[in-house]
């Protein structure tokens, strides 16, 4: 009898069957050999589910495939990278890290007292440190920065930090310090705004949202944001805005003049205006010093002068030169005045860790940010504070991620950014009544999820929508809705 493949019989079934299970077999192995070690991490480079990395001395297993940018360096975010304990330097590692020294008060609010220190060192490498509030122990944190947030008013507290290293081992203890709350509301930023502040973004541009006027704006924002901002292409680091020659047309010849007198008609009414740089699509070059900070400060300068606005809101989604923004904008605070409005828009990735490149921005500009109102849509599955893993567009997924940045943000500085309707954004739509139930389970520990805050934060900021324009075309449900709970809020 003649044989077949692999030596069978030569049944035209059995070769059949045989050659679907082959082809099978090849077809997974590229799936197979996908995952793998691929060295050093870097920037700008696609990472598959179960890919390895070393950065800082450590190894790191990917869980989330993306393509990682600056700023999404493994410690950092914690969604993305997780920690292969003892792939740092082999097993047997019994020694621990050095103490953590220089720790100073670096921030103190109503509610919460921020921490800084030096870095430990250790022989193989510092995985985090551990912060202590009197004897326990109340965040853990990769970086040197820490916010104990949920403490009462005028009232004294101790505090001391403890490294760590991927083995387990953990370092003496830091000098202690000791801080007292202040008795106010704490937060920074200038100008008069209400304790909880509902922020929206304006559209200087047409989309299948409604186009609107500012002066049509309801009273129910306080905080209206002119979005965008463009890079200016003969000024490195240069900035223009004018009003839209498609949105002028579609409203009847809508123009500078027009948006100027309705601004100042806002701001009559205690409403602040700003100008937002940055969004999915925008960005401003500030790689270089010289001359990009000039330009930006000088351009920015002038567009606020000629509109009358308030102040600017960083909404750059495509990293950032920490170094060069920060100088940029004390800058232009300095030449605005005490009365300057900062806002801030991350995404929910760049508030995943303090490391980020939003957070090392905040902390230098922490005492004049009015609000950091994180975007918490088009964000998939992220880690909340207790490193479980939440599904946007529910209430834990507000709550548990806020509750994690509420670690280094102070709660008189951090809102909800949520899209207004289901069309605003990819993924993430929560009713404005699940708005409410997150702010209030904040706020006062009532109308959770499953997730329980670690503590109550009655400061907590407020709410941002994308956008007011999307809001307009549901007849305001989100404003109507969510303004006037925050003015029931403590």
């Amino acid at each position: 009898m003649k044989k077949g493949l692999f030596g069978m019989p030569d049944k035209p079934g059995r070769v059949m069957t045989l050659l679907l299970v082959f082809t099978l077999l090849i077809s997974l192995l590229p799936l197979a050999a996908s995952a793998a070690d691929r060295g050093a991490w870097a920037p700008n480079v696609s990472y598959t589910i179960n890919d390895t990395v070393t950065y800082g001395g450590n190894t790191y297993r990917n869980i989330q495939s993306h393509t990682s940018l600056v700023g999404w360096e493994p410690p950092n975010v914690p969604a993305l990278w997780q920690l292969v304990e003892g792939g740092g330097g082999g097993g047997g590692d019994t020694v621990a890290p050095t103490a953590p020294v220089n720790l100073t008060v670096s921030g103190i609010t109503s509610s919460s007292v921020t921490l800084s220190w030096s870095a430990s060192t250790d022989n193989v490498g510092v995985a985090g440190y551990e912060v202590y509030q009197g004897s326990s122990v109340v965040l853990s944190v990769t970086g040197t920065t820490a916010t104990v947030t949920g403490l009462s008013a005028s009232t004294a507290y101790s505090f001391k930090v403890v490294a760590k290293d991927a083995a387990g081992n953990r370092s003496p203890a830091s000098a202690t310090v000791n801080a007292t709350t202040t008795a106010g509301n704490g937060g920074g930023g200038g100008g008069q705004l209400p304790k909880h502040t509902l922020t929206g973004y304006w559209h200087n541009f047409i989309n299948n949202s409604s186009n609107l006027r500012v002066r049509d704006v309801p009273s129910q924002y306080d905080i209206i944001v002119l979005s965008f901002a463009d890079m200016d292409p003969a000024k490195p680091g240069g900035v223009t805005f004018n009003v839209d020659s498609s949105l002028s047309s579609a409203l009847g010849g809508y123009t500078n003049a027009d948006l100027i007198a309705d601004i100042q008609a806002k701001r009559a009414q205690g409403k602040k205006v700003i100008i937002s740089i940055g969004g999915e699509q925008g960005n401003i070059d500030l790689n270089n010093a010289s001359p990009n900070v000039t330009n930006f400060v000088e351009s920015m300068h002038a567009i606020i002068t000629q509109f009358g606005l308030d102040g600017v809101d960083i909404d750059l989604e495509h990293g950032m030169n920490v170094t060069n923004l920060t100088n940029a904008i004390r800058q232009l605070q300095q030449r605005v005045g005490s009365d300057f409005i900062l806002t801030m828009a991350p995404q929910t990735i760049d508030m995943q860790s303090p490391n980020t490149s939003y957070m090392q921005l905040y902390n230098n500009l922490r005492d004049i940010t009015s609000v950091i109102n994180v975007q918490y849509y088009n964000s998939g599955c992220m880690l909340g504070r207790d490193g479980k893993c939440y599904s946007q567009g529910t209430v834990d997924f507000l709550t548990a991620l806020t509750d994690l940045t509420l670690q280094w943000v102070a709660p008189s500085q951090l809102g909800i950014g949520v899209p207004a309707t289901p069309s605003a954004a990819g993924g993430g739509y929560v009713s404005p009544t699940v708005v409410n139930n997150a702010l209030n389970c904040l706020a006062t520990g009532n109308s959770c999820g499953s997730y329980k805050p670690a503590a109550k934060y009655p400061d907590i900021r407020g709410a941002m929508t994308w956008s007011i324009n999307w809001d307009a075309t549901s007849n305001y449900s989100l404003a109507n809705t969510v303004k006037p709970f925050l003015n029931s809020l403590p």
